[in-house]
């Protein structure tokens, strides 16, 4: 897919002007001469330079990591403030190992697939093998794997033929883009800004979300050698600032993070107040305010699909905490949070796992309820569900839908907050998925990424089904026995809602990034972990399951020693100091 160039579409006037529009011409007018500064450098001059951000990146590392635990009420001696390492600088820093990788391949005329395995995957579907991408991943996630699924009928020999992307081709400039960067998680408009000028050879004006101001001269810092060749240009500002610079005419592409309302706002005009009637226009004539590409990912309604087995009390337990994690990690300010369990009302353990669940949810550690909003999404739910269980401080709800009762609201609203739903399905088996599959892709709001908790047992005794049941679960990233984030968080994988999405029904979003390998006609990233954690998985030896060394992985909200491990986890990805990381590993095991 080439680089997008400057549209041909009849450009609108901008809309009103901003205290800080002279600012912003001066950045724009510095990134046209960014843009033509890129396209002159050559593939080994643009690795070296992402070795550079590299550096400044981890020069800037702790302070990164501090401030935005800051930022969300988390002191540095927090439990949880191991969060704001993985979710800020490790994934950054992942993400920029593989750019570079990825553009050292291509300036010695190799494809980035080289030596990357390929897999036949269901219904003419290629695999590729993403993740572990070296030893030290297998080392650090033992048991982890990634696969990018690409699009039923490309085959390998195009995969590779194609995978670049802009690199292919990177004397062709692909102009400003807009990033319009996500409030929750401090990595994702680093993220997203790289895949700009990776992927489609586009420099960034990227303008952040409020919530992340503070953070604005860390990230001038931490990314100072793309600003100095006029590749980036960061401004701050409200939703003034954001409807200016969509309208502007030397902006050549819009990509957000954020909610699906603020997309329909930039595309079709305001829902509300004195524009809805000449939005309710735009949208039944086909024709949208803005008037240049634009990507997005939106987030959605994240399920767990729970596969009834036989499960032992440690795997319940283990699985319950699981599941709250999903939830209450970064208090389910999260795109990819999961709020809605599925398990089989026939399950005979269903009750026991409920009542894991329900421990596991009170006893996860206290933080607050931080972002912007919140309290009015926390109460909606109380609204919606009356009978919801909630912990004493009111900041934290399990609501559970009886068999035949109404889950209307939790399936589809996303709520951005610590609301985890519970809903039963009939079946077992083979049944019981498929009948979770059609659930969760006609009944769930969004198509980002679904999470499935399966035993090997059960799993080995579906046999091809289980394979073919996630081949028809569509969403762009599913996760088996792990967690949706754990595809964010490596960037090898990609990240985006399901292929499919239009201007007028958007779902969860347009479009991929990450996805350092550059491919193209993806559909799906598919992650798995193991079952049961370290000492327990050593049971796989046998050949049931996956092994791994990780007594509890370290974003789960329940790990004793998630604040060190993870900081030893990035410190690790910044150095590579085995002597240190050999006590990050002792400290995982005391999770």
């Amino acid at each position: 897919m080439p680089p997008t160039a400057k549209t041909s579409a009849p450009q609108r006037k901008t809309a009103p002007a901003p205290e800080s529009a002279p600012a912003i011409e001066a950045a724009i007018a510095d990134l046209e001469t960014g843009s033509a500064v890129w396209s002159h450098l050559t593939l080994g001059q643009r690795a070296r330079l992402l070795e550079r951000v590299r550096a400044t990146v981890v020069a800037s590392a702790e302070e990164w990591a501090l401030v935005s635990a800051r930022t969300k009420g988390l002191d540095a001696a927090h439990p949880l403030v191991g969060e704001e390492w993985l979710g800020s600088p490790y994934g950054a820093l992942v993400a920029l190992d593989g750019y570079i990788a990825t553009l050292d391949k291509l300036a010695k005329g190799a494809s980035p697939l080289d030596g990357i395995a390929l897999e036949e995957g269901p219904e003419g579907r290629v695999r590729v093998q993403a993740f572990p991408a070296n030893a030290t991943d297998k080392l650090l996630l033992s048991g982890f794997t990634g696969e990018v699924w690409l699009e039923p009928g490309v085959t390998a020999a195009q995969a590779v033929r194609e995978a670049g992307l802009g690199q292919l081709s990177p004397a062709q400039p692909g102009g400003v883009g807009l990033v319009l960067g996500a409030g929750n998680q401090s990595s994702i408009p680093v993220l997203d800004v790289l895949y700009e000028l990776v992927a489609s050879n586009r420099v960034a004006l990227l303008k952040v979300n409020p919530t992340q101001d503070e953070l604005v001269p860390l990230f001038e810092r931490a990314l100072a050698p793309l600003i100095e060749l006029g590749l980036l240009r960061i401004v701050t500002g409200g939703g003034d600032v954001g409807d200016y610079l969509t309208q502007h005419p030397g902006i050549d592409h819009v990509h957000i993070t954020g909610a699906v309302s603020t997309f329909e706002a930039i595309v079709w005009g305001p829902s509300a107040g004195s524009g809805a009637a000449q939005t309710a226009r735009r949208r039944a004539e086909g024709k949208p305010r803005l008037h240049k590409p634009i990507t997005a990912e939106l987030g959605g309604v994240s399920p767990i699909i729970v596969v009834p087995g036989k499960w032992t009390d440690a795997d319940l337990a283990f699985q319950a905490e699981h599941a709250a994690t999903m939830r209450l990690y970064n208090s389910g300010h999260n795109c990819i949070a999961a709020q809605i369990v599925v398990v089989s009302s026939d399950w005979e353990q269903r009750d026991a796992f409920l009542a894991a669940l329900r421990d596991a949810y009170d006893r996860m550690p206290a933080r607050p309820v931080w972002y912007p909003r919140a309290d009015e999404k926390l109460a909606a739910a109380a609204s919606d569900y009356p009978d919801a269980r909630w912990n004493a401080e009111r900041d934290r709800a399990l609501v559970e839908i009886g068999t035949g009762g109404d889950a209307a609201a939790i399936e589809t609203t996303e709520y951005f907050a610590p609301v985890l739903g519970v809903a039963l399905l009939p079946g077992l088996g083979q049944e019981f998925l498929d009948t979770a599959v059609a659930h969760a892709n006609d009944r769930l709001a969004g198509n980002l990424g679904a999470n499935v908790m399966i035993d090997p047992v059960t799993e080995k005794a579906l046999g091809g089904g289980f394979l073919r049941a996630i081949a028809r679960l569509r969403y762009g990233s599913i996760a088996i026995n792990t967690w949706t984030a754990f595809a964010y968080l490596n960037a090898s994988l990609t990240w985006g809602g399901f292929p499919g999405a239009t201007l007028d029904d958007v779902g969860s979003g347009i479009g991929v990034v990450h996805n350092t390998l550059l491919l193209d006609h993806v559909e799906r990233s598919v992650v798995r972990g193991p079952f049961r954690p370290f000492p327990r998985s050593l049971s796989a030896l046998g050949g049931r399951g996956i092994v791994s060394v990780l007594a509890k992985p370290p974003w789960f909200a329940s790990s004793r020693t998630a604040a060190e491990v993870s900081e030893g986890f990035t410190r690790f990805q910044m150095d590579h100091d085995w002597v240190r990381f050999s006590r990050t590993i002792l400290q995982s095991l005391r999770a």
